[in-house]
C-alpha cells in the first residue's frame, strides 16, 4: 500500500543568484566590448577626458554598466546637421 501523495506547497520564485545577476561593473576591456570602442579608446579618454565615467578600486579601474549607457546616450543626435551635433564637432577641432 502506497502513502497518498503530499499536497502542493507554495514555491516562492526563484530568486537571482550572484551566477544570475548581470555585472555590475565592468573592467576597462568588458566596457569597450559593451560599447563597441578599442580598449586604447577608454584608456585615452581617461587620461585627456570626454569619456565615461569610471572607478577605481585601489589600481584596478572599473566602470559601471549605468554610467556607460548615461555616456553613450549623451551622444545620440538626430542627424549630422543637428545644431547640437555641430556645435560640438566645432568645439572638438
Amino acid at each position: 500500500m502506497r502513502p497518498e501523495p503530499l499536497p502542493p506547497h507554495y514555491v516562492p520564485a526563484a530568486t537571482p543568484t550572484a551566477a544570475q545577476q548581470p555585472a555590475r561593473y565592468l573592467t576597462n576591456n568588458e566596457a569597450a566590448a559593451f560599447l563597441r570602442l578599442s580598449p586604447r579608446t577608454l584608456e585615452k579618454q581617461r587620461v585627456i577626458g570626454g569619456g565615461p565615467r569610471f572607478r577605481k578600486f585601489g589600481r584596478r579601474v572599473m566602470y559601471a554598466i549605468i554610467d556607460l549607457e548615461s555616456w553613450a546616450d549623451a551622444r545620440s543626435f538626430e542627424m549630422t546637421s543637428d545644431p547640437e551635433y555641430t556645435a560640438r564637432r566645432a568645439g572638438v577641432r
